[in-house]
């Protein structure tokens, strides 16, 4: 220490002495070896320099082969990376155009990334890239032009794209990519899953495992079968299927969801999945038939229009997790005639435990379930329950035979969820409103000491409520407790409920018409009515979304709904109106409203009502 104090203490002294104050002293004036020493420290700063700055601008040609980034002594990661590598197509031919993607996970970014393609078999570098935008740059690596590339600087991303152009050569390739999320944390040799190279002179048919041509999700489905090697032959005899309808064949019809499992040579097993959607189709496995705890893989729309593969672990009602999709060989992934299909292979143990490597059997049953839905920028979307369809039983993944979807009370316990729902909000709740506002007059007839108005009021939310109450614990036990990550849907009910429920026990304590709390307590009764209607309705929409999709008729029909509603309170307003200018022209008839048009307006109302209701519960329980 001593040694390279005296060192830097010199050069200090020597680096002023070539200070402007000291320009005129002539270069023979300094020893031979103070000279040396200057030269020295000249290169060694310089070097410092290069080494400090040059990795933030992505200039990494130093980890060409070894694809560490030189940070310290810090080392890589070796837990799960929070990142994947896909790639738009798992086959290729000399010359294809490959889109390669880099993606964190959610909440996940990273400021450095370096990307190259190397053959499977001898590990060498292959293929070119280019790139689209100032935020990236190539590199050249072992000599080849653009083999490699990185950042330009270390801003946050969550995620890359790049164009690779496939080598002239016959040997399968993958990406590995290693990512910095700071100086001391980085994860090296994430890699994608297998590119197969398929000869540039073969032609692929209804039997080969080529990867069709990606078309856009908003292409309308042809009107023939899709072309694809994956179908329901030697179903039960050699491998594990699972469809819906029961039997379908995907090789035939676009209306199949067909899932198949069979042990793969070599260990792992053989998946297939096929649907037809334009984001997602996924299936997992299970302990049970709720979701949570299963094991899942997913084939859908990228964030670039391709379809790729992924591996996730799914912890109940809320996004899955992603896992790093490592020991996959991918032999089929496209888009075509509006069905996504997937054939790959996996090497890794079926789990319902996280992290899934730590499954207790490899041999173990399972239950088996299958979704579907739309995804946005390569994220999936919530498949509701109409998207979704689970075995009636266990099965042994490598076991052959065929697997029937169940008819569990779970669709049951949705459905009567739903019609209660509807029920308490569309007719009882409306008609108890309506009769406390309208029909004071009409209604004012007296019943067990009470006016007629009052006591109906009375007894259709008393049923608006205990519809609601009953349709809440139907939920709540569907989703067997309280769902993290809940959708807005299960929020908004909450929030329903919990104003319902204190509504009536409000009004247990209302004010005699005499006392002054009286005006304050009927606007806070009217208001508290008024903000939990608006807020069931609209969730009363949020739920067709769930069940038929955000443009399914049974969507439309709610708008319909409401809109016959906004028309009977305008008619009903204008009678009201009416009803209190009669009122001023007669002196005799002094605090009362006389009868108009209500009770004509009433009944007319609850026929459109009812008709609304009708076709909304049909369309539940097609669902």
């Amino acid at each position: 220490m001593m040694t390279l104090y005296i060192f830097f203490y010199k050069l200090e002294f020597l680096m002023l002495q070539l200070s402007p104050v000291h320009l005129t002293m002539k270069p023979n004036q300094l020893t031979e070896s103070e000279m040396k020493l200057v030269y020295f420290g000249l290169l060694f700063f310089g070097l410092l320099f290069a080494h400090v700055t040059c990795y933030s601008s992505g200039l990494v040609t130093v980890a060409c082969d070894t694809m560490l980034p030189r940070h310290g002594n810090n080392s890589v990661q070796t837990t799960v990376p929070p990142y994947t590598v896909s790639a738009s197509n798992y086959s290729f031919s000399p010359g294809d155009n490959i889109t390669v993607t880099l993606k964190a996970n959610s909440d996940i970014v990273f400021k450095g990334f370096f990307l190259q393609a190397r053959t499977v078999s001898g590990n060498n570098t292959v293929g070119y890239f280019t790139v689209t935008n100032s935020t990236i740059q190539t590199l050249d690596c072992g000599g080849t032009v653009k083999s490699a590339v990185s950042h330009t600087s270390s801003i946050n991303k969550s995620s890359i794209s790049v164009l690779w152009t496939a080598p002239f050569t016959a040997e399968n390739v993958h990406f590995r990519a290693t990512f910095v999320q700071s100086r001391s944390v980085f994860w090296a040799e994430v890699e994608s899953p297998v590119l197969t190279m398929m000869s540039s002179t073969s032609q692929p048919n209804s039997s080969s495992t080529a990867s069709p041509t990606l078309i856009s999700s908003t292409q309308n489905i042809a009107s023939g079968p899709p072309p694809t090697s994956i179908s329901s032959s030697s179903c039960g005899i050699e491998k594990v299927c699972f469809s819906s309808p029961s039997n379908c064949d995907p090789a035939t019809s676009h209306n199949c969801f067909f899932m198949s499992s069979a042990l793969a040579s070599g260990g792992g097993y053989k998946f297939e999945i096929s649907g037809p959607s334009a984001g997602y189709v996924s299936f997992g496995f299970s302990d049970d038939q709720v979701m949570g705890n299963d094991d899942i893989y997913i084939c859908g729309m990228d964030s670039v229009g391709g379809i790729g593969i992924q591996h996730a672990y799914s912890e109940g009602q809320s996004r899955p997790l992603t896992v790093n999709l490592s020991n996959v060989e991918v032999n089929l992934a496209s888009f075509t005639s509006g069905v996504i299909q997937c054939s790959f292979i996996s090497r890794n143990i079926i789990s319902t435990q996280y992290p899934v490597q730590q499954s207790k059997s490899i041999n173990s049953s399972y239950y088996i379930s299958m979704a579907y839905g739309d995804s946005s920028n390569g994220r999936i979307q919530y498949h509701g329950m109409s998207g979704t369809f689970i075995s009636s039983s266990k099965i042994d993944p490598s076991v052959a035979t065929n697997v029937t979807v169940s008819s569990s009370n779970s669709q049951d316990l949705v459905n009567a969820h739903g019609c209660l729902m509807l029920i308490a909000w569309m007719t009882t709740g409306t008609l108890g409103m309506v009769f406390a506002r309208y029909m004071k007059v009409a209604a004012k007839k007296m019943i067990f000491g009470k006016a007629a108005w009052f006591q109906a009021h009375i007894f259709l939310m008393f049923l608006t409520v205990a519809a609601t109450i009953t349709s809440f614990v139907l939920a709540f036990v569907n989703a067997m407790g309280w769902a993290y990550g809940a959708n807005s849907h299960s929020i908004i009910g909450c929030i329903v409920m919990i104003l319902a429920f204190f509504q009536p026990i409000i009004a247990i304590f209302r004010p005699s018409p005499q006392s002054n709390w009286r005006s304050i307590f009927n606007w806070f009764h009217a208001l508290n009515a008024f903000v939990t209607y608006v807020l069931a309705v609209a969730n009363l929409f949020l739920g067709m979304q769930l069940i038929n999709g955000n443009s399914g008729w049974m969507v439309k029909v709610m708008g319909g709904f409401l809109g016959w509603v906004a028309l009977n309170v305008i008619f009903f307003e204008i009678n009201a109106f009416l009803a209190r200018k009669d009122l001023k022209k007669a002196v005799d008839n002094d605090n009362q409203i006389s009868v108009k048009y209500e009770l004509f307006i009433l009944p007319f109302y609850m026929c459109g009502n009812l008709a609304f209701l009708i076709a909304l519960l049909v369309g539940i329980g097609q669902s």
